[in-house]
């Protein structure tokens, strides 16, 4: 069982920067990949980044040059910073953990992107 807990959410202007954290109970060696998705009113849930256990990153095309993922293994914590936000970024954003068979979801944060 993984449980993970974003933040870093919050209401920000066209333009700005934003970092969300994921902070998971469990040591995120032990976890495959973990991954950022967003899900906008009306929308389907959609990748944003990833990180594997070796370090190897994906993004969504719409984010790339603009967001960053990036993981402290001591602190069992995933970052997204997010750099020249727009207003089609406002979504919830959700931490996924992939561990095995299993995938792991966090409650989400609010994002707003907005004069």
């Amino acid at each position: 069982q993984v449980q993970l807990v974003e933040s870093g959410g919050g209401l920000v202007q066209p333009g700005g920067s934003l970092r969300l954290s994921c902070a998971a109970s469990v040591s995120i060696f032990s976890i495959d990949a973990m991954g950022w998705y967003r899900q906008a009113p009306g929308k389907q849930r959609e990748l944003v980044a990833s990180i594997t256990s070796r370090g190897s990153r994906n993004y969504a095309d719409s984010v790339k040059g603009r967001f960053t993922i990036s993981r402290d293994n001591a602190k069992n914590t995933v970052y997204l910073q997010m750099n020249s936000l727009r207003p089609e970024d406002t979504a919830v954003y959700y931490c996924n953990a992939a561990k095995g068979w299993y995938d792991y979801w966090g409650q989400g944060t609010q994002v707003t992107v907005s004069e």
